[in-house]
């Protein structure tokens, strides 16, 4: 019999149960529109969607090379090279398949960081993240992004201070979740000379890159002078083809970095996805037309929601990609997310996420809250409908 009513490990105690899963049981509870967590409700191209029914009547329905197919690996290098000019060896070992990118980052920072490495991520930042710096025993040093005039932004004496002796590697999501924000070339320029200068390695997580909005680029981290070298960009087919529930996701970079990921990939999922690694393949040859409406549909839904949020009366901030829109509840009459998520779903059945969760400054955090615009028309309409209902 245990004594004791917690058996988890120091490194994961502090570790709850996911913001989304609460959200999602409240809106089952409450029967209330799911705006919060970041999954879409429709499917992806019908081609995708094929590929992966033929792979499996095909047979590919056992393990993949621990790398990932060939033909997947040959169409993310091709992809990469077409979008951006980068040039990765997919028989070299430059490139490796993961179980979504979840896997992807975890696999990077177990390999990477001894205990007591300090790992600099942008604050807020996407839950995953911490959990999988503890299994690391790495530090994280947050470095906050604020509203700066009409975009987030960050302090870059804030960002030179949280570099230490310690300091292993940069850790960077743009577009960003759960702000939104895409980072700017002076922004990308300047954490790449800070990258070069204290000899850090870069993590760079590019799940929304083909999600961008009102002509904001993406630029990969790894195109600027100095990076190829030094950074792993990680990406995933979830996002760019509605497909989350598939968790096909990537590692790109130079082969002794992406060597150590793959020592602790190995050991976590070995490899999976077999049929659905084909699709993707076929997605990133021949769909990214589809992927390219779908950004363009996102961006309409996206300025529908800030329609109905502003018309409650609340404050929304800007959204250059991604899946998300915050609002700033003190606009509504609330100190505090937690709650006025709560007193959402009761009075108006609508579930949103309360973005302190993504802070270390848990009380800045507490204005925010992030809403899901990645939903059908149906499922949006109702929500922004019930919107219209509430009152604080």
């Amino acid at each position: 019999m245990w004594r004791v009513t917690d058996v988890t490990s120091s490194k994961l105690r502090g570790l709850g149960t996911t913001i989304f899963a609460e959200m999602t049981a409240l809106a089952k509870r409450t029967g209330a529109v799911n705006l919060g967590q970041g999954f879409p409700d429709t499917d992806g191209p019908a081609g995708v969607l094929a590929a992966a029914r033929d792979a499996i009547s095909a047979g590919l329905n056992q393990y993949p090379p621990v790398d990932g197919l060939p033909e997947l690996k040959s169409a993310i290098a091709a992809a990469r090279a077409d979008r951006y000019g980068q040039v990765f060896d997919p028989d070299g070992g430059e490139i490796m398949v993961t179980a979504g990118a979840t896997e992807a980052i975890a696999s990077v920072l177990i390999a990477l960081c001894e205990p007591g490495d300090e790992v600099v991520v942008f604050e807020p930042y996407y839950d995953s993240y911490l959990a999988n710096m503890a299994m690391a025993g790495a530090v994280r040093r947050p470095v906050q992004l604020r509203m700066a005039g009409d975009r987030f932004g960050f302090d870059p004496a804030e960002l030179r201070a949280a570099i230490t002796p310690k300091t292993r590697l940069l850790l960077l999501n743009s577009p960003h979740n759960p702000t939104g924000k895409v980072f700017t070339a002076a922004e990308l320029t300047l954490i790449a000379e800070l990258c070069v200068e204290h000899d850090l390695i870069a993590v760079t997580d590019e799940v929304y890159e083909y999600l961008t909005f009102d002509g904001a680029e993406h630029i990969p981290l790894a195109t600027l002078p100095g990076m190829r070298e030094r950074t792993l960009t990680i990406s995933s087919a979830g996002k760019t083809f509605s497909a989350t529930g598939w968790k096909i996701g990537w590692v790109c970079g130079p082969a002794p970095l992406v060597a150590a990921a793959r020592k602790a990939k190995q050991f976590l999922t070995f490899a999976g996805g077999t049929p659905f690694q084909a699709a993707i393949a076929v997605g990133l040859r021949d769909e990214l037309d589809w992927v390219a409406a779908l950004r363009a549909d996102l961006q309409e839904r996206r300025d529908r929601l800030r329609k109905a949020l502003t018309a409650m009366g609340a404050e929304t901030y800007p959204c250059e990609g991604t899946y998300f829109l915050q609002i700033d509840v003190r606009s509504l009459g609330y100190e505090d997310g937690v709650e006025f998520c709560r007193d959402l779903a009761e009075k108006a059945k609508v579930v949103a996420i309360p973005a302190q969760v993504f802070f270390d400054d848990v009380e800045t955090g507490r204005r925010y809250v992030r809403f899901a615009f990645c939903k059908s028309d149906a499922v949006l309409d109702e929500g922004i409908r019930r919107l219209a209902t509430f009152t604080s």
